[in-house]
């Protein structure tokens, strides 16, 4: 229960039902179980153009042709690039900075994807950079950080339009929401 609820969103209860569910696998689904874990540990790692999750050495979003090579979206999380995959309608690319500056947490820009990200706008005729953080105080204040480093380079700054609740998730944007605020976004 103590490893279950140190989980994000787990509290006491939903731990010790979880736990009380484990307990109760016959013993070859809980080896199963527990070797999943350990193979996604193992084999799942940031892919080295975008940063976002994969099994591979560059993601599929990276490796395909179809994806217009132009266009960035910067997202703080893996989990915010599946929101926009799930829309079926951003057919850029991304990349995934893992964190957002937050001095008051010991996070500078140091900290998170900032220099791989500059580096490879120098390797790479991108037109725009869509800043997609969310719109909370470190949201911005990355986003604004990222938009004075890119002045000087001549590259087009966006910010997505609002219409995501300041202080929501992109993660928990409905689709709806989340597409108008992309097909809405605005010069920085």
């Amino acid at each position: 229960m103590e490893h279950f609820s140190a989980l994000p969103g787990i509290g006491r209860k939903s731990a010790g039902r979880l736990a009380y569910f484990v307990l109760d696998m016959p013993q070859e689904q809980a080896e199963d179980f527990a070797a999943s874990i350990l193979a996604a540990k193992k084999s799942i790692h940031n892919c080295k153009i975008c940063q976002n999750l994969t099994d591979k050495e560059i993601c599929d979003i990276c490796a395909s042709p179809q994806r217009d090579d132009s266009v960035i979206c910067v997202v703080e999380s893996p989990r915010d690039v599946a929101a926009f995959e799930r829309l079926q309608e951003y057919k850029g690319k991304y990349h995934v900075l893992h964190g957002l500056i937050s001095p008051l947490d010991g996070v500078g820009p140091e900290q998170i994807k900032i220099k791989e990200l500059l580096l490879r706008l120098k390797e790479t005729d991108v037109r725009e950079v869509i800043m997609a953080t969310n719109p909370t105080i470190e949201g911005e204040a990355t986003a604004m950080y990222i938009a004075k480093l890119l002045k000087p380079l001549g590259i087009q700054v966006t910010r997505l339009a609002f219409g995501i609740p300041v202080g929501g998730e992109l993660e928990y944007t409905d689709n709806s929401t989340l597409n108008k605020a992309l097909e809405n976004r605005v010069s920085m």
